[in-house]
């Protein structure tokens, strides 16, 4: 079949480290353009690209069928909605939109359209989540009682990009950290009955959220979220409690390292975490408590790249919807009025 022309709306870490190495090495897509409006970065890594100084240059390109709206969270409404118009095919970074209101009018302009329209929640390919999912499936620790998902760093400095310090609409860790727990927690358990969350800042001069703890209530288990930029000393990445045992796993998916490193895709034994970094499971099995290292799934961003072609040429269902992208913002928003109100909001 013929690629799929693909271009990207920029080429800052999202597109360098999470996109176009995937559609470069990807015999069903062609990197054909992408959107810098002063510089020429991407042609430095990828020489036939076509460079565009306008997105309505960009749009206008009838060569383009699918374009990746990858810039600054708060333009994403306002990118997609003229992609959509234009109609193209399209993924949009996480998280989908600033409030559920935008995402709602997404989804149902790329029906009126007839457009795919996805969300790049890329971590539901990490390596650890895949083993957490395989472990559930297998009701290795029984039913689940509690778990609680870390996405920590130690990083007391003001980002240099000045977008993500300015405290507007999309911004803030919950937003750009808490969207891949939050997508996974869903994708894991569905939507929660209810939720608390605390949300805070700790960095000096900090406009905007730097933590969160956010606790999500289910009838029979609880789920917690957390993030904070003064964790020097990692703690587990993921924690689970079940009727039978325990499954824990540090946060050790090797693939943004690999991708920041300049590795391409394409490399053998690629998502493939070292054996030290193995979950710890610690159950009751066939009548005898045990406790041990078990193997780790691999990662593969690729695998959301291979469901868009087939969504795209074969008519199939999307890797990620966008429904499922506005689940996750309607989480946020809850949260925010869970810190705001100091009380548990129900669903």
């Amino acid at each position: 079949m013929q690629p799929i022309n693909t271009a990207l709306c920029s080429y800052g870490m999202s597109g360098h480290v999470f996109h176009a190495p995937f559609i470069s090495v990807n015999p069903n897509f062609n990197l054909y353009g992408v959107l810098e409006r002063t510089k020429s970065e991407t042609e430095k890594h990828y020489p036939n690209i076509k460079t565009f100084r306008s997105l309505e240059a960009m749009l206008s390109d009838d060569n383009i069928e699918l374009i990746v709206v990858n810039t600054p969270n708060i333009t994403h409404y306002g990118f997609s909605k003229k992609v959509i118009e234009a109609g193209k095919h399209l993924i949009i970074e996480k998280p989908f939109t600033t409030t559920a209101v935008e995402a709602e009018e997404l989804i149902k302009l790329a029906k009126e359209k007839n457009v795919i329209l996805s969300v790049y929640h890329n971590r539901r390919y990490d390596s650890d989540f895949l083993t957490i999912k395989q472990v559930l499936s297998e009701n290795l620790i029984g039913d689940l009682v509690e778990a609680e998902f870390h996405y920590d760093r130690f990083d007391p400095l003001l980002s240099y990009k000045v977008h993500k310090e300015k405290p507007t609409a999309g911004v803030g860790s919950l937003y750009d950290l808490g969207s891949h727990l939050i997508d996974q927690a869903l994708q894991l358990f569905g939507m929660p009955d209810a939720l608390f969350a605390d949300l805070d800042s700790y960095r000096p001069n900090s406009k905007v959220g730097d933590y969160f703890d956010v606790k999500l209530f289910y009838s029979n288990h609880r789920v917690i979220l957390k993030s904070s930029y003064f964790v020097r000393e990692p703690l587990p990445g993921s924690t689970l409690h079940g009727t039978k045992g325990s499954f824990i796993k540090t946060r050790a998916d090797i693939q943004e390292k690999a991708l920041q490193a300049g590795l391409k895709p394409n490399i053998a034994h690629w998502g493939e975490e070292p054996e030290t970094e193995r979950g710890l499971l610690h159950t009751e099995k066939d009548g005898r408590i045990i406790r041990e290292h078990i193997p780790t799934a691999t990662g593969n961003y690729m695998t959301y790249y291979d469901g868009i072609f087939d969504a795209i040429r074969n008519h199939k269902d999307v890797p990620v919807t966008a429904e499922d992208g506005m689940l996750v913002i309607k989480i946020i928003e809850a949260a925010f009025r869970s810190n705001e109100q100091k009380k548990v909001v129900h669903l």
